[in-house]
């Protein structure tokens, strides 16, 4: 819509630049329809110019919100792989423990094949021995003394008996248990492990959405950019015109006068039949014949950006840097760097609220930034040098206060600093 927008306004432009400038060719009710046409193109041009900031400024918010977003998820992608490493310890430290359980296991099964060896033996004993009764062990004893001792041994092997089957079957048991308690440990922190695996994968996922929403809105901001210096271009080109319309005005109005004086001198000479007749001669307007520029700015600033290429503090990119700010608090004074006439009084595109004089000889002075009611003049004024015209401010495409100050020869940017005093 916008590229549509623009493509009809340069259609605009086109005819009326093709139209006649020569003064023979154009009444005055020609040019004056010409300059009424030039200031509706220039007013239309800048209500699409202030759309475009508009949406740069949507873009440019949506784009800020996005990467706040990114460092969130960025946040959140530190605390996952913390916790990853972390739980990755305990994987390693449980499966040290599933480890040792399995060795204490082997241990104890080793420890009951021993007394199961054990048992077999006795077993084997008894077998070869033929079956006999602890009561015939007892009462085969040849004295009180030896009934004693037999009755002792026998108590010994009982205990034995009932100490090598608890023992089995404690060790077996606790191993057992231990290796099911690690094994379901070992399991729960796998499954925390993978969670957390998938998590990040969801995270990444979600940056690099994020990252191609983020390269979505740089596109857009440089087609906006491109957008607007086209309109910015083509408001130049309009002024231009208006210009050239106003200095043809005034030429025909001061030849009409001239030959109005010329015309009533001779009749008054006829009338007296004496040459007594007088001729005039007028400027037709300021015209800047050389010489230096008085400063925009007569004290309170610094010099923050000169004319030249650099990277642009807002959007990034390297692009020429047109004119030269001048850095000063909210609400200084700007003058008139030269006498002329106020060609746009209004906001204008990037510059924010901007003031244009035209001095003649195809030099316009260009005041960008100035604050909101900071205008201190209308278009079509007649100003002196030195006057004051606006006050410095922050609007448009501006990182705080200052004046853009910028020289235009024809339309064209040109350093200001070799005019400047």
């Amino acid at each position: 819509m916008k590229r549509r927008n623009l493509i009809v306004l340069m259609v605009i432009m086109t005819v009326l630049l093709v139209q006649p400038l020569s003064s023979s060719a154009a009444s005055l009710d020609s040019i004056n329809k010409q300059l009424s046409d030039a200031k509706k193109a220039i007013d239309k041009a800048q209500k699409e110019a202030d759309a475009t900031e508009r949406q740069k400024t949507e873009v440019s918010t949506l784009k800020s919100d996005v990467q706040a977003s990114i460092k969130t998820v960025l946040a959140q992608l530190d605390a996952v792989v913390v916790n990853m490493n972390n739980t990755q310890a305990k994987v390693d430290q449980t499966e040290t423990e599933l480890q040792q359980a399995g060795a204490e296991l082997v241990e104890a099964e080793g420890r009951v094949k021993t007394r199961d060896i054990l048992i077999q033996q006795r077993l084997r004993l008894m077998y070869e021995n033929g079956s006999v009764s602890y009561l015939d062990v007892l009462l085969n004893a040849s004295s009180f003394s030896d009934f004693l001792d037999r009755f002792d041994s026998l108590q010994l092997i009982l205990s034995q008996d009932r100490s090598i089957l608890e023992q089995n079957k404690a060790d077996q048991a606790l191993v057992e248990e231990k290796k099911a308690e690690v094994e379901h440990k070992l399991e729960e922190v796998k499954t925390m492990y993978a969670k957390l695996q998938k998590y990040q994968s969801e995270l990444a996922k979600k940056e690099a959405e994020k990252n191609k929403l983020v390269a979505e809105y740089d596109h857009q901001l440089e087609d906006l950019e491109d957008i607007s210096a086209e309109q910015e271009a083509l408001m130049i080109e309009f002024a231009q015109k208006v210009s050239e319309l106003e200095a043809e005005k005034v030429a025909k109005l001061e030849a009409e006068r001239i030959a109005r004086e010329k015309a009533a001198a001779a009749a008054a000479a006829a009338a007296a039949a004496k040459g007594n007749g007088s001729s005039g001669g007028g400027s037709g307007g300021t015209v800047y014949t050389g010489g230096k520029l008085g400063m925009p700015i007569f004290d309170s600033y610094r010099v923050s950006s000169g004319y030249g290429y650099r990277i642009h503090p807002i959007t990034g990119s390297r692009k020429l840097h047109t004119g030269i700010d001048f850095a000063a608090p909210q609400g200084t004074a700007i003058h008139a760097a030269e006498s002329g006439v106020v060609l746009m009084a209004q906001r204008w595109s990037g510059y924010g609220n901007a003031v244009i004089i035209d001095h003649g000889g195809g030099m316009w002075t260009l005041y960008g930034h100035i604050r909101e009611g900071g205008i201190k003049v209308s278009k079509g004024d007649s100003v002196t040098k030195g006057q004051k015209i606006a006050e410095v401010g922050s609007t448009g495409n501006s990182t705080g206060p200052h004046l853009h100050f910028e020289v235009r020869i024809n339309g064209s940017t040109t350093d200001p600093s070799s005019y400047l005093k």
